[in-house]
Order: C-alpha cells, then structure tokens, then sequence
C-alpha cells in the first residue's frame, strides 16, 4: 500500500538525492522513480508514476528559483518553448495511457549513447556561453518543434529528458552547460506539468505522499543547483558525461530484463 509508512525514509531519501542530481544535469528519475516501484510494489503503475510527477515538479521548480538568483534566464526565449514541451508531454502521457512505451525501451540507451559520444567528442562543447541571436519566424517554429518533441517524449517515456534537453540547448542556443541546465530546468517544470495534470485528471497521484516527495526533492534541487553554480560550467560537463552514462546503463540493462 502507498500508505505504508515503513519505506517512506526511503523514498524521501532518495527524492532528496534526486533533487540534487536533476538540478545539475537532469536524470534524477533514475533514483527517485526507482525507489517508489521498490518501496510500493502493490501500487497501481500509474499512481507511483503521477506521484513521482508531482515530487518532480517541486523540485525542478525550487531549482529554477534558485538558478534565477545567479544565472540569467531568458525568459521571452525559453517560456514560448517550455509552452510547447508543456502540451507536448500532456499529449504524450495521453498517448502513453493507450500506447505499450515497453516497445520504445530499447531505443533510449542507443540515443543516449550517441547523446554521450557527441559531447566527448566534442570536448570543448558547453563550456563557453555564447548564445546565438533568437530566431524567428519559421526557424524559431522549427526550434520550439524540437524542445516539444523531447517535451512529448518526457509525457510519454521520460527517461534521459533533461540530458537531451541540455543538448539540444548547448547545441541550438549557444548555451554553455551552467546556463542549459538552469534553461532545461523550466522546461522540466513545463513537461512535468503537462504531464501532472494529465495523471490528475484520471485521479492518479497520492498527494500527501506526493508533497513529501517534493520537499525533500526541492531540497536536493537547491544544493545541486548551489552546487553547480560554486564548480561552473565544466563541473557540470563533467556530471552531465557520468549521468548520462549511469542512464545508459540503468537503461540498457532494463531493455535487456524486458527482452529476456
């Protein structure tokens, strides 16, 4: 039962640790969803998955007020775009409702390898900020279409969303990684949200468990978002190549189980 409180320091535990590594590179589902599936195994799918949305969205919102303190977001650039990632991922958990995401699975470890072999490959990529002048007219439209595919793909499946984001930031934008993380962040907040309000409207989120969750994770997010802004940009190039590798295994060893 989800209200079994014999595994609740448990899940806070790892909602704070969450918090912490999702407010610098994203990926914090890889501990904070996990461990809502081991401490509640007798809970309907649904109900951890919007529950974990809920913790989610706390968190990536205290990490956005606290990059705001000392980074400079471009709020008329990035708001159009976590708008579009916003419907995008309520359309995806839409679909996913109706769609198996399991056929997706094995997919994401191959994307996200060719995620990591582009950033190593690119050594000095995301480590100078020099954003490139907004666009506009159709090109701007094909540059939200792109943040409201991943915005889709968060609702739908989710795994590796903030490390795709902070890609596609670094390499369409001009960001370097301090400022995509604080920019990939809002748009967290948009697809969390989307996909939020989707698992409410079908009654599936545990509120209490679900704000517990959340303090502890907004918690993580400020100490991680404290964090990158003391160590700078190639500190968090640095977590973001040892996350992303910790996605790609956690993932490929999921599709693997799944196939077997």
């Amino acid at each position: 039962m989800i209200h079994d409180p014999s595994s609740l320091g448990l899940v806070l535990a790892a909602a704070l640790a969450a918090g912490f590594v999702d407010a610098i590179v994203g990926g914090g589902g890889l501990i904070q969803l996990p461990a809502l599936f081991s401490a509640y195994p007798g809970t309907v799918p649904r109900e951890l998955l919007g529950t974990n949305k809920l913790g989610s969205i706390m968190g990536t919102s205290g990490a956005v007020l606290r990059y705001a303190r000392f980074v400079r977001i471009p709020w008329r650039r990035i708001l159009p775009a976590a708008a579009a990632a916003c419907l995008a991922a309520a359309a995806g958990a839409q679909v996913a409702s109706v769609v198996p995401a399991a056929a997706f699975r094995p997919l994401v470890p191959v994307m996200l390898l060719a995620v990591l072999a582009y950033v190593l490959w690119h050594k000095d990529l995301g480590t100078r900020h020099a954003p490139v002048e907004a666009a506009r007219g159709r090109r701007r439209l094909l540059e939200t279409s792109g943040i409201a595919v991943i915005g889709f793909y968060d609702g739908f499946f989710g795994p590796g969303t903030g490390s795709f984001l902070m890609l596609y930031i670094i390499r369409v934008w001009g960001f370097d990684f301090l400022n995509a993380a604080a920019g990939a962040r809002v748009i967290n907040v948009a697809t969390n949200f989307g996909a939020l309000l989707l698992f409410g409207l079908h009654g599936a989120v545990h509120l209490g468990l679900g704000v517990a969750l959340g303090l502890f994770n907004a918690s993580g997010s400020m100490l991680g978002a404290q964090a990158a802004r003391r160590h700078g940009a190639r500190f968090v190039r640095t977590a973001y190549i040892v996350v992303v590798t910790a996605l790609i295994a956690k993932t490929a060893h999921d599709a693997i189980h799944q196939a077997l």
